[in-house]
């Protein structure tokens, strides 16, 4: 991690992300009647479930006594048209556990809780959250993806954030404070290998294109994409949001697209280096993105949450710079959106867009390093 909110896990993006309860947040604007996550790229109808998933093939790694591997899923989804309500962002449980007061759980998506899915296979991508960061930080970028076609879930690995079950339970980050960084990213390769055995089985909420699946994440989480990418044939490209890798690159490469999508990786190094090695064994088509005044939360519903909300006061003040940068929400959620759907288009549809190509003045905030 970058020498403020990247020296370990549990600086930055764990204050912001499994903040204790009842810590106040700093005073922000005064809210509107009703708060949306950012609006996503079509007004197509979209659809959302929650998926229970047990793994009983393996034993909890970080808690065997706990049984079976269990995981939550979020699903976004094309949906037939509903009058249905929009689901909520969260839980008041869940809003307390990852920001220290209920207010996320006024904040309205776009997505209606158990809409029929269009009758329509569709290319799928799969994402994974920050260490101590919950699924649903990640819900704009799902929205958007599933608006404009995708079959989209966000995976939540248990006892690596705080993770709420069916019937209330919580589950905290058991491993947040010394974490094994190799062996997270390992065993979140086996997570999203598991999903995507559920979500392209028969019996699959979704109707999915086996031939056309990614993955994306941000943090350990963009890492884990690559890593499952690296190991499990079916997935096609993977998308890396400033996720520092921790385990040995493929001695003979990785001949898979890969797109990184980093901030602050500019100066040399050694958050620049922790790319440069990997970088050499991506022997696909690959390109390497920079903003250069973003920080390591950019990537994630961070920023336009806490220019929604105001920034907890437990993120001390010399790391707000690393977290977040100075890129305001709005842009934040827009230009990830827009990088990432662009790179999922050129190789899950074949849709080339010049985005990838060279720096667009629609994105000045986005530098080509690679």
């Amino acid at each position: 991690m970058r020498k403020t909110s990247r020296r370990s896990f549990v600086a930055a993006a764990l204050l912001l992300a499994t903040a204790a309860p009842g810590l106040p947040a700093v005073a922000a604007a005064p809210p509107a009647a009703t708060a949306e996550v950012p609006a996503p790229a079509t007004r197509a109808p979209l659809g959302t479930k929650t998926l229970h998933l047990v793994d009983s093939s393996r034993p909890d790694p970080w808690k065997p006594a706990a049984g079976s591997r269990e995981l939550m899923v979020s699903l976004w989804y094309p949906a037939l048209p509903s009058r249905g309500k929009s689901a909520p962002y969260a839980s008041k449980d869940l809003s307390k556990e990852v920001i220290g007061n209920d207010k996320l759980a006024g904040v309205r998506t776009h997505a209606v809780t158990g809409a029929r899915p269009a009758p329509v296979p569709r290319p799928l991508v799969v994402l994974s959250p920050g260490l101590g960061m919950s699924r649903l930080t990640l819900t704009a970028l799902g929205e958007d993806l599933a608006s404009r076609g995708y079959a989209v879930a966000a995976v939540d690995h248990t006892y690596e954030a705080p993770v709420e079950f069916p019937g209330g339970r919580v589950e905290k980050c058991e491993v947040c404070k010394r974490p094994d960084t190799a062996a997270l990213v390992r065993n979140r390769a086996e997570d999203l290998s598991f999903v995507l055995d559920h979500l392209t089985s028969r019996g699959s909420e979704l109707r999915v294109d086996r031939d056309r699946i990614g993955v994306a994440g941000h943090s350990i989480g963009g890492a884990s994409a690559v890593e499952v990418m690296r190991d499990d044939p079916r997935v096609d490209a993977a998308v890396n949001l400033d996720g520092n890798f921790f385990t040995e690159p493929p001695a003979d490469g990785l001949n898979r697209p890969v797109l990184l999508l980093g901030a602050q990786r500019t100066p040399a190094g050694d958050v620049r280096a922790n790319w440069e090695q990997t970088w050499q064994h991506l022997t696909g088509w690959k390109r390497w993105l920079d903003v250069p005044d973003g920080g390591h939360l950019t990537f994630t519903d961070v920023p336009w949450i806490v220019d929604r909300f105001g920034r907890p006061d437990q993120l001390p003040p010399q790391q707000v710079g690393g977290a977040l940068g100075t890129v305001p929400g709005d842009r934040a959620t827009a230009l990830t959106r827009a990088y990432v759907s662009a790179f999922f288009d050129h190789h899950l549809r074949g849709r080339h867009t010049p985005l990838l190509d060279r720096p667009s003045p629609a994105y000045p905030e986005v530098t080509f390093l690679k």
